[in-house]
């Protein structure tokens, strides 16, 4: 008999341990909302308001530093207008330009047949 008693607290022991081990697994893998969060992976373009600014020079794009953390902007950007227009700009980030327009050079818009104040999408490069 007490071999018997042996065996059942093994298979017992054997029961828990596994138990155990699932639930570690668990704690392992994150939950669908942290894995599917935009906050996580940032968004990666933003549609603006593009305004003719004299002061920049053609090459060049100002925008403000809060849209440029948000859009997570090093350097370049694209900013595309109609889905047809591409520019790809250096950025210049100033502390009273406003985050929802982008700042662009007139001369190299109406050259391009954009408008001032047209919409357009900005994403990093």
């Amino acid at each position: 008999m007490s071999s018997e008693n042996i065996k059942d607290n093994i298979g017992e022991d054997l029961d828990r341990q596994e138990k155990v081990d699932l639930k570690k697994l668990l704690a392992v893998v994150p939950p669908p909302s942290e894995i599917l969060s935009k906050k996580k992976q940032g968004i990666r373009e933003k549609r603006l308001r593009l305004l003719y600014d004299s002061s920049v020079n053609e090459d060049e794009a100002k925008i403000s530093p809060s849209l440029a953390k948000e859009l997570g902007i090093k350097e370049f950007i694209e900013i595309t207008v109609a889905g047809k227009k591409r520019f790809r700009l250096k950025v210049r980030l100033d502390d009273a330009a406003s985050s929802s327009f982008v700042y662009v050079n007139p001369d190299l818009m109406k050259r391009n047949g954009i408008a001032d104040n047209s919409i357009c999408t900005i994403r990093a490069l």
